[in-house]
């Protein structure tokens, strides 16, 4: 007798089936099938949930193997389909063996009987439906992230091409928070073939979807309008938003660089109830709770993320942490901003090891991680967004024109060398050594740069406008994007490949001119420029038109001439 249960690896996990034998023997419990720490440890929770909940645990030798066998297991989320098989097996259930290639079980159990909540029940219900399972049991906490797949819905097609076909109706579960809940369900499935209605989750009462906890403080914020300035800046970050373009802005501290990237999700474009999907299922590997009580108004978020993640990790974070990886494979901070943004603040004080990792997932959308056991991939389709000061002193470029002092082959103390920019106490070597960390392959891969000076306080508050104006404008010009990529892989701009480009980013004359001029006097690179047109095909549709004019490659181009040397920000 089987059960089958589930284990996050990667990012898909790995479907497990649960076998137990009871023979005649010293009584005992054995596990088989390379079972790691929490799970050997099974074995004694296993036996108190019994008998704590009033069930009788078999007085025989019982034997676990959890398949496939050469697979490693840990964690907890295997208790309870271990105790549902071993509860099949001793016939506690009469009629539960008609159901064991249906049936998935997820949760970990306490010594008192009750069942906690696990990570990637989402995940799981995925993994089940693929392989046609009907019938889920999932602990309480997890229900409304059960509920977005196996809610019910009758419409496959809302939850991505990977499950059209499926028949949503079919499939159930039953939300348990004890032992004997689970029998209970259980008796219920075996005498009625079906599961209690469970609650519907995925929606709100007024039936409009939620909102990730990243973008819960922008809802109805002015956002852009609260900051003073910055005009160039924050038209990149429209551009960046629109096109899925990466960007690095650098400037001195106090610049308004971190404030203005962080109200980036307030202009970003919902997601499709496809993307939504697919963003939950890897938050929910990594650990997520399930139920979000963050709203303004105090209520529950339901589990489905709708905005674009923005993950801002500290510049402490290992490799491991940005990549991914571990024992087991868990998605790291480029996987859980997938679909979204990863913004590294102080980006130069993060590994140089870490900054350079990041070209292969930048340019191919996936990452690899190799392990004994075979190669393990993780999606990771995020635009990046640097944030950085000019210098290791961070005053490079802090002082006003009018009172920048410029001596020629003298710096401001009078010694010998260039000019450095008034107030900066930094040396040429050490402010090139500290931007050196970048990286020219990495760089390159920027589509985006801003250099922020100082912020105008006489800037008028009359030409401001709001996030919700600025969102409007993007929400229009990626509605245009999905409508022109619809059947392709590709989802933005920024992604298209050489063979798109040369379709949808066609120039007239003046425009042709503009970009070959500007490609030669820049010493563009391939990819440079391949970067300056799908910039100007972003452009292009913030504004409503079709034909890349002379005039968005020119602006493209201004993005594209900084940032390759951090004395750009005096000029």
């Amino acid at each position: 007798m089987f059960i089958t249960g589930y284990t996050p690896y990667g990012a898909d996990g790995v479907i497990i089936r649960v076998e137990t034998d009871i023979r005649r023997g010293i009584p005992g419990i054995d596990i088989t099938g390379l079972a790691e720490g929490a799970v050997r440890e099974a074995r004694e929770r296993v036996r108190a949930a019994f008998r704590n909940s009033g069930l009788e645990f078999p007085l025989d030798r019982v034997l676990i193997n959890l398949a496939p066998a050469g697979l490693r297991k840990d964690g907890a989320a295997l208790d309870l389909p271990i105790a549902v098989s071993v509860m099949a097996a001793a016939g506690l259930v009469p009629g539960l063996e008609i159901f064991p290639e249906q049936l998935m079980a997820l949760g970990e159990l306490e010594l008192s009987g009750r069942v906690r909540p696990v990570r990637g029940a989402l995940a799981a219900a995925a993994a089940g439906l693929r392989e046609g399972i009907r019938f889920f049991i999932v602990p309480k906490e997890n229900d409304e992230e059960a509920a977005i797949l196996l809610g019910g819905r009758e419409d496959s097609a809302k939850a991505g091409p990977e499950y059209a076909g499926m028949n949503f109706a079919a499939a159930n579960f039953a939300a348990v928070s004890s032992l004997e809940e689970t029998v209970h369900a259980l008796v219920l499935l075996t005498a009625r073939g079906a599961f209690p209605p469970p609650f519907k989750g995925g929606e709100r009462g007024d039936g409009t979807s939620g909102a990730s906890p990243e973008f819960a403080g922008f809802a109805g914020s002015a956002g852009f309008a609260e900051v003073r300035g910055q005009e160039r800046y924050k038209r990149a970050l429209e551009i960046a938003a629109a096109g899925g373009h990466n960007l690095l802005a650098f400037g001195p501290p106090g610049s308004g660089k971190t404030m203005l990237a962080r109200m980036l999700p307030s202009i970003m474009a919902p997601l499709t109830a496809e993307e939504a999907v697919e963003v939950t299922r890897l938050h929910s590997l990594a650990g997520f709770p399930a139920r979000m009580k963050d709203k303004p108004d105090g209520g529950e978020l339901p589990s489905l993320i709708t905005r674009a993640p923005f993950r801002s990790p500290h510049h402490s974070a290992s490799a491991e942490g940005i990549l991914g990886g571990g024992k087991t494979i868990r998605p790291g901070e480029i996987t859980l901003a997938h679909l979204g943004v990863l913004f590294l603040d102080e980006a130069p004080e993060f590994r140089a090891n870490v900054l350079q990792a990041l070209r292969e997932p930048l340019e191919d959308r996936v990452i690899t991680i190799a392990r004994a056991e075979g190669p393990v991939k993780l999606p990771a389709d995020f635009q990046l967004v640097l944030a950085a000061n000019a210098c290791p002193c961070g005053k490079l470029g802090s002082r006003s024109p009018e009172t920048r002092k410029f001596t020629e082959g003298e710096n401001d103390d009078g010694q010998d060398g260039p000019w450095n920019g008034g107030d900066c106490l930094c040396g040429s070597e050490e402010i090139y050594r500290y931007w050196r960390k970048f990286g020219g392959a990495l760089l390159d891969r920027i589509e985006l740069r801003a250099a922020v000076p100082p912020p105008d306080f006489g800037a008028s508050a009359a030409k401001r406008e709001s996030s919700r104006v600025v969102a409007a404008r993007v929400e229009k010009a990626v509605a245009v994007q999905r409508r022109r990529f619809a059947g392709s892989p590709c989802r933005r701009n920024a992604r298209m490949r050489s063979g798109q480009i040369d379709r949808f980013c066609v120039l007239g004359e003046a425009a042709d001119r503009a970009f070959h001029k500007a490609a030669e006097r820049l010493a563009l690179s391939g990819r440079g420029c391949h970067g300056v047109l799908k910039t100007a095909r972003t452009i292009a549709d913030l504004e409503g038109e079709e034909t890349i004019s002379a005039d968005h490659i020119l602006e493209a181009v201004s993005f594209r001439r900084q940032g390759d040397d951090p004395y750009d920000i005096l000029s």
